[in-house]
């Protein structure tokens, strides 16, 4: 299906906008009119952009508070309307959006909205013009997508139908079945967002918290499949306002855009890009760094051993068990400190998972390797994270471990098995972005998003997993994102006794991170331990949880850079320790503090 994006929904002028979307692949585009109102442009020289962009004008909007009014009032209407139909044929734009109206000049009489409608329709066919009446959901007298079309069809205008729009429909919880009685050639236009389930004013929820399809709690696919029953044969268009995409930049956001239109019809079975590749696992993490010493003394600190270096690059691998890390001091590396980079991830079917990525417009990044290295696809995530798509130790394919040369370093014995999860963090606009990413593109479940108290705000987090937790990525966005040593990035690693292991690591030197005696005079309150058992836990600073399915306990290293490392014993326990992150993060702000960084 045709796809188009309103130019509200883009941050930037209206040719930075309507550049964004053509290169997004978006074929056609609404024109909000504020965007009109502030450009340079004539409405000629903006036809001209679009048709050199090959971008169809497929909406105007909005025309405000028209109908159902008196009638002195509704002549001042058709004046300003004669003006619009005008502009929109100097655009090339032949259909118009008429929002119900929230005037107080409004009159409650259907019969009336239906006949001034009717003669706005003869006056817009008269100028080659379609009008596409919408319903507010905090119109004044209609606000319900029935209520307009009851008055769309008694006007029985052929130049009047309905938009249909997705958030107005499913914020005042209207069933969307009764759509599926509108012809769909009355269906003028249909416009989608999607949205968080909140308990707000729908003017104040639509006007700053809107979303792309996919990135909320609406059921937008199931909306859309009683639209395309009707025979619509429009575009899909996002109508978004948010305040975060409106200060993003345009480029990437028309990017994440079109990406939910592509999923979305995935869903509705109207496109099949290729079928989702699910990972099961992780295959190494790798850390860039400008010094690799202190990197090093902490991954011996924890018992990793240098297992391996790569032939061609300063790349060393450290293992213990299955949890592999690389580290990179190769003269590309940024110079601002030890940064998780890149994560290898185990697929079934890498090339199939790759052209997957593509087709949903992930970025595909080159890669400089010799003619021996292994040939493996790599995309970037919204938060600029190299994916690659691993198949570690299958002759059959390509293996990451052929471009590594052993060294004979023999493992310590720390009792870390695994990587448990990898903890991202998201620079702020691509929060929302980054949870669609890696459930459509990935093919991982999104959980419930946690909001954390951080000392000076609130943390923002969301994980994503596949069906046996095999692969868990903790997505967060943090209060103080300039705040690199703390909103850093890091790697939480499996063992089956944290307090051996945590004893091992500071007898080897490390540091734990130090948690404060309040916290355990909490626990205390909270749960009953085993003589001893607390006391342990103060000792070493491991905090402890519990839910329906288990226990959780677990510590943190001091940072490195912007990476830190977290050592988990999860004893059936589903969970990231949400409760004790407030904890963790005020221990982390009070080090650094201390420490100066």
């Amino acid at each position: 299906m045709r796809t188009s994006i309103a130019t509200v929904s883009l941050s930037g002028s209206l040719t930075e906008k309507l550049t964004a979307a053509s290169r997004a692949g978006f074929d056609g585009v609404e024109i909000f009119e504020n965007d009109l109102l502030a450009s340079p442009l004539t409405p000629e020289e903006i036809r001209a952009r679009c048709e050199d962009l090959g971008l169809t004008i497929d909406l105007y909007q909005p025309m405000r508070d028209i109908e159902a009014v008196p009638e002195e009032e509704f002549a001042r209407n058709l004046r300003r309307a004669r003006h619009k139909f005008e502009l929109m044929r100097r655009l090339g734009a032949d259909t118009v959006l008429v929002c119900s109206s929230v005037s107080p000049l409004g009159i409650d009489d259907d019969a009336l909205a239906a006949e001034q409608l009717s003669r706005l329709a003869d006056l817009a066919r008269d100028s080659g013009v379609r009008v596409a009446y919408e319903a507010l959901a905090w119109g004044r007298h209609v606000s319900t997508y029935d209520h307009a079309w009851r008055i769309v069809e008694t006007a029985g205008h052929s130049a009047l139908g309905t938009c249909l729009d997705s958030f107005h429909i499913l914020s005042r919880g209207s069933d969307p079945k009764g759509i599926e009685d509108i012809p769909g050639e009355k269906i003028f236009f249909l416009q989608l967002a999607d949205a968080p389930l909140l308990a707000m004013d729908v003017l104040q929820w639509s006007r700053h918290y809107r979303c792309f399809p996919g990135q909320g709690g609406f059921d937008v696919a199931g909306l859309v499949q009683h639209v395309l029953s009707t025979g619509y044969d429009g575009p899909l268009s996002l109508e978004v306002f948010n305040d975060v995409f409106r200060q993003a930049e345009a480029g990437p956001t028309a990017v994440d855009a079109r990406r939910s239109l592509l999923v979305l019809q995935e869903e509705v079975g109207v496109a099949a890009p290729p079928a989702p590749v699910v990972p099961t696992g992780v295959a190494f993490a790798e850390l860039v760094t400008p010094d690799a010493e202190p990197v090093q003394a902490l991954l011996r600190a924890l018992g990793f051993a240098r297992t391996a270096r790569h032939r061609s690059k300063p790349v060393h691998l450290w293992q213990q068990g299955e949890a592999r890390l690389l580290v990179n001091t190769g003269p590309a590396v940024r110079r601002d400190g030890t940064q998780l980079a890149a994560i290898g991830l185990e697929f079934p079917d890498p090339p199939a998972a790759a052209r997957r990525a593509e087709a949903l417009l992930a970025p595909v990044l080159p890669r400089r390797r010799a003619l021996e290295d292994a040939p493996l696809d790599a995309v970037a995530a919204p938060d600029g994270t190299e994916l690659f798509f691993c198949a570690t130790d299958r002759p059959e394919l390509p293996n990451w471990r052929a471009d590594f040369e052993e060294t004979g370093d023999a493992e310590q014995i720390a009792g870390v098995t695994r990587i448990d999860h990898l903890a991202l963090v998201q620079p702020w606009h691509h929060f929302d972005e980054a949870t669609l990413f890696h459930s459509s593109v990935l093919g991982l479940r999104a959980q419930e998003s946690v909001d954390v108290a951080d000392p000076y705000g609130l943390m923002r987090s969301r994980a994503v997993t596949n069906d046996d937790a095999g692969i868990r990525i903790a997505l967060s966005v943090g209060a103080a994102p300039t705040d690199d040593t703390v909103h850093a990035q890091h790697i939480a690693l499996a063992t089956d006794d944290v307090v051996a292991a945590a004893r091992r690591f500071v007898e080897a030197g490390g540091r734990l991170l130090p948690i404060p005696a309040n916290y355990y005079d909490d626990l205390a309150a909270r749960f009953e331990f085993a003589d001893g058992e607390l006391e342990t836990y103060r000792e070493l600073g491991i905090l402890y949880d519990r839910d329906a399915h288990g226990e959780f306990r677990h510590c943190y290293t001091r940072t490195v850079g912007r990476v830190f490392f977290e050592l988990v014993q999860r004893d059936g326990y589903r969970g990231y320790g949400a409760q004790n992150a407030p904890v963790r993060l005020a221990a982390q702000h009070i080090v650094k503090g201390l420490t100066g960084g």
